[in-house]
């Protein structure tokens, strides 16, 4: 061979390589700060290698990638974050380390994603509190604290998607994260103001939370319901309406369930109860002894809540819909999914943007869980107790007793026929029902 041929295959041959070994460029960093994690998610041109380790005194987590160039700024930190401050250099020539300066300890795992939707490649570091974390592998407890004292019933919002996860994604640019987050904290305004209930929140914010976890919060709180709240799309622009789902483990009852449940099942859930020590078959009794029970409840409360949307909206179909959603597959809260509207309707997507209309959805939502309470009130309480009775002791007063018992001051002063501020030690008060209103 001339030499001058071996010198062109051999120039060609090295250009390929170089082609194949160029640097993967980081072209955008993302941060969800979420109460119990910090998620930094950088996008990527390529798959990259990487590698994570951590340093201590002081706390710091190193982040290496290999052949790769940082073409985009980091976020703002926030206080919200478990991040300080964020360098990085070049090293080995051609690599990039990333350190993560932390305010305390925290575990960190790291993993890359393929391309989906309207991402490419991504390397996602979450880095995990270390206290929330042993919190949630503690086993949940089969039955509540018991005390003298009736409790409020508690009620599991979740407001679907979330920080890196968007949702459906309107024709204006309305996302389904935003939407669901804001009627949901409208639906805790009002479920707190209300004698006798509580809520939470599977998240507070915008950040992402895997549906099994969702179901994993609600159930180490002991909810007594669940409540996921969505405004999804479908292929046709023309499909508008609330609609309100439960469980089916059997199939869709229409087209359009199906289709949601698959676009909302995105990611793995592990929502069973914990009963290793059981043999199989008692294991199988137990199970669908729960969920018989469970799912009768989620459709009482289902049609209850159909009824509170159907007199502030249009339903897509006046009866309860069933589909596979792995969010509602907890065994022992009853849940329901709410579609409050189809963003991918423009006409519904404005709405949605309306703080007013996403009021009236949360009121109709309430509206719904308000009267299921109403004829199904949980044992042990205050929404289940009547003629309840307190004895006065030292420090008591009248108002006092209102906020603890949560009724009103003057239907307290009404049952009792007291018309003065004065108690005396050892007498016995009678403590009305709570009262439950729809407004």
């Amino acid at each position: 061979m001339p030499v001058w041929l071996a010198r062109t295959v051999c120039g060609f041959v090295l250009l390929g390589y170089g082609m194949v070994a160029q640097a993967v460029n980081v072209v955008g960093v993302r941060m969800w700060p979420a109460p119990d994690n910090t998620r930094l998610v950088f996008d990527l041109t390529a798959p990259v290698e990487h590698n994570l380790f951590v340093l201590e005194h002081p706390e710091r987590i190193v982040i290496d990638l290999k052949s790769t160039d940082l073409k985009a700024a980091f976020p703002a930190l926030t206080d919200a974050s478990f991040i300080k401050q964020i360098r990085y250099a070049r090293r080995d020539g051609d690599d990039l380390r990333v350190v993560l300066d932390l305010k305390r300890e925290v575990k960190a795992k790291s993993f890359v994603l393929r391309p989906q939707g309207e991402y490419g490649n991504r390397l996602v570091v979450d880095l995990i509190d270390e206290a929330q974390d042993k919190k949630a592998a503690q086993p949940v407890r089969e039955d509540r604290d018991q005390s003298d004292s009736p409790r409020k019933v508690l009620i599991a919002i979740d407001a679907g998607h979330g920080g890196d996860d968007p949702g459906a994604i309107g024709k204006y640019g309305t996302r389904e994260k935003d939407v669901t987050l804001a009627i949901a904290h409208k639906l805790k305004a009002l479920i707190d103001r209300q004698p006798g209930m509580q809520a939470m929140m599977t998240r507070s914010g915008d950040y992402f939370v895997s549906l099994g976890k969702r179901v994993e919060k609600a159930r180490e709180a002991q909810a007594d319901l669940f409540i996921s709240i969505h405004a999804d799309s479908f292929r046709n622009r023309s499909a508008s309406g609330s609609s309100v789902y439960v469980l089916s483990e059997h199939g869709a009852s229409s087209e359009v369930a199906r289709f949601l449940a698959e676009s909302e099942n995105n990611s793995d859930l592990i929502g069973g109860v914990s009963l290793d020590d059981k043999d199989d078959l008692l294991k199988k009794v137990l199970v669908d002894m729960v969920k018989n029970s469970t799912m009768d409840d989620s459709h009482d409360l289902a049609r209850d809540m159909l009824g509170g949307l159907r007199n502030v909206t249009h339903l897509h179909r006046a009866r309860v819909e069933q589909a596979g959603f792995r969010v509602l597959k907890s065994p022992d809260i009853p849940s329901v999914l709410v579609e409050t509207a189809f963003i991918s309707n423009p006409k519904e997507e404005r709405k949605l943007r309306d703080p007013g209309v996403q009021g009236r959805l949360a009121q109709a939502i309430f509206n719904g869980l308000n009267k299921y309470f109403r004829d199904n009130p949980p044992p042990g309480t205050l929404l289940a107790v009547r003629d309840r009775k307190h004895r006065v002791i030292k420090g008591d007063t009248l108002s006092a007793l209102a906020d603890e018992y949560q009724v009103p001051l003057s239907a307290l002063r009404q049952a009792n026929q007291i018309k003065g501020d004065v108690l005396q030690v050892g007498d016995v008060l009678l403590i009305p029902p709570v009262v439950s209103s729809d407004s």
